[in-house]
């Protein structure tokens, strides 16, 4: 997370980095558990962000964690979605311990007609349990 507010970076260097931006959560409604955020991808060849919207986080910290607590592995892909799709991960279990997660940014109508996915790759334990808790933190500091 960074200092300045609530932003979480997601990726790692490499020959080609791209990153993912996760900033501003708001709660657009006031009271209401509609919390939308901005997510980035940026790299050398990439440069994209659009708005997700969620009803309370739809439980991405609480998906994250799940995959942090089953750190000795599963089989296949586990699935999340945001609300209306704009956001999209799927995680798999890699041999070596290694998470993968994809995420998918998805373009918001009129221009559903693109999207974009990235891989980040992440040791299963510990290193899981942080980045879900760095979301847990960044969805419940959401500004009215």
């Amino acid at each position: 997370m960074s200092e300045g507010g609530a932003t979480i970076r997601v990726g790692d260097p490499g020959p080609r980095p791209v990153h993912l931006l996760f900033s501003e959560p708001t709660r657009p409604y006031g009271d209401d558990l509609t919390l939308d955020f901005l997510v980035r991808a940026r790299g050398q060849s990439v440069s994209i962000e659009t708005l997700v919207r969620t009803w309370d986080g739809d439980g991405l910290d609480a998906f994250l964690s799940a995959l942090a607590e089953d750190f000795r592995g599963w089989g296949g892909a586990r699935a999340w979605r945001s609300l209306e799709r704009d956001l999209t991960i799927s995680a798999e279990h890699r041999s070596g311990g290694y998470v993968h997660l994809t995420w998918g940014i998805h373009g918001r109508p009129p221009f559903e007609e693109w999207h974009f996915e990235t891989t980040t790759v992440h040791a299963a334990g510990e290193e899981m349990r942080t980045l879900a808790a760095e979301f847990r933190t960044f969805l419940t500091s959401a500004v009215e």
